[in-house]
């Protein structure tokens, strides 16, 4: 967890960091994250599907997102909502129910800061328990965020 005085990671485990820029407006952004019929369009690395989208979105409230590989493995990711400021904040838990990280809570933070017609997107994943599992969820969310900004213009 970061302690928010500090912006410093309150743990020794690595934390992930990633800002981007999508050309669309906030809430629009925003909303790709939190509406499942906008989640499925985009979410997970490039050609992975999102058949489950499911959310709950208010402090406490669940999330479910099942990710499909095109041979039809399925990675499923769930978590509780911590905080929800829309269309500004999110912060979640991230569990994997499978894997070398099954079980294992880590904390999603992003912020969606409002630049007229574009979002700038700052990520923290943290909690991660180690650098390898930084450098895959790396990938991972870089990967999703072209997907992300494929779905937002259209391409």
């Amino acid at each position: 967890m970061t302690n928010p005085q500090t912006n410093q990671a309150i743990d020794d485990r690595p934390v992930l960091r990633l800002t981007r820029t999508f050309q669309a407006p906030r809430e629009s952004v925003f909303d790709a994250f939190t509406k499942p019929d906008e989640l499925a369009k985009w979410w997970g690395p490039k050609g992975m599907t999102t058949p489950v989208a499911e959310i709950d979105l208010r402090a406490g409230g669940a999330y479910r997102f099942d990710m499909a590989e095109p041979d039809g493995g399925i990675h499923r990711l769930t978590g509780v909502f911590r905080e929800v400021r829309p269309p500004e904040k999110l912060v979640y838990t991230w569990i994997w129910e499978q894997g070398d990280m099954a079980g294992v809570e880590s904390l999603v933070t992003i912020e969606f800061a409002d630049l007229g017609a574009t979002t700038e997107l700052t990520l923290t994943h943290e909690l991660l328990p180690s650098e390898r599992a930084c450098e895959l969820h790396e990938q991972g969310w870089t990967s999703s965020f072209g997907c992300l900004d494929e779905s937002l213009t259209g391409a």
